[in-house]
C-alpha cells in the first residue's frame, strides 16, 4: 500500500462540478494507491501511520489536534514509466481488490478518531488544495 501525504491547509475534490469531500484548516490531504498483496495488515499500519505521524506544525500529529484527513483513491501511484513513454499500470490493483481496501483505510481512520472526507473511488476528479510548508512524504506499508 502506498500513500502520498501532504500538510494542507484545506482541500476539496470534486466530481462534474459538485464537492464529494472537503477538509478546512489544518489537515491532511492522502492520494492513496493500493497494490496486488495488500491486506488488511497494510491497512492497519497505513492508518495508524497517517493519523499518528507528526506532519503538523510544531511536530504534532493529526491525532494531537484532531486534524481532518481527506483520503483520495489514486491508482496511479503504483504506475510505472521507466520504459518509454507510455506508463503502465501492472502493479496497481484493481478496482475489485483495491475499492474495499481503500474503504478500510477509511475506517480505520475514522475508528481512531479521525474526522475523514474522501473522494469518489474510480471517479474522475478534480483535487484543489493549498499545501502548507510545503510537506508532502510518500508512506510505503512494510512487506
Amino acid at each position: 500500500m502506498r500513500a502520498v501525504v501532504q500538510r494542507v491547509l484545506g482541500a476539496q475534490v470534486t466530481v462534474d462540478g459538485a464537492t464529494v469531500g472537503a477538509i478546512e484548516g489544518p489537515g491532511l490531504l492522502v492520494y492513496l494507491g493500493v497494490t496486488h498483496d495488500d491486506a488488511a495488515a497494510d491497512v492497519a499500519w497505513m492508518a495508524r501511520k497517517i493519523w499518528d505521524l507528526r506532519l503538523l506544525r510544531e511536530e504534532r500529529s493529526a491525532s494531537d489536534v484532531a486534524a481532518p484527513v481527506l483520503v483520495v483513491s489514486q491508482f496511479t501511484l503504483y504506475g510505472d514509466a521507466r520504459k518509454g513513454r507510455r506508463p503502465t499500470w501492472q502493479a496497481a490493483a484493481p478496482g475489485p481488490v483495491s475499492e474495499p481496501l481503500y474503504d478500510a483505510v477509511c475506517a480505520s481512520l475514522r475508528a481512531l478518531g479521525a474526522h475523514v472526507e474522501t473522494g469518489a473511488f474510480g471517479a474522475d476528479m478534480q483535487v484543489v488544495s493549498v499545501n502548507d510548508g510545503p510537506i508532502t512524504l510518500v508512506l510505503d506499508s512494510p512487506r
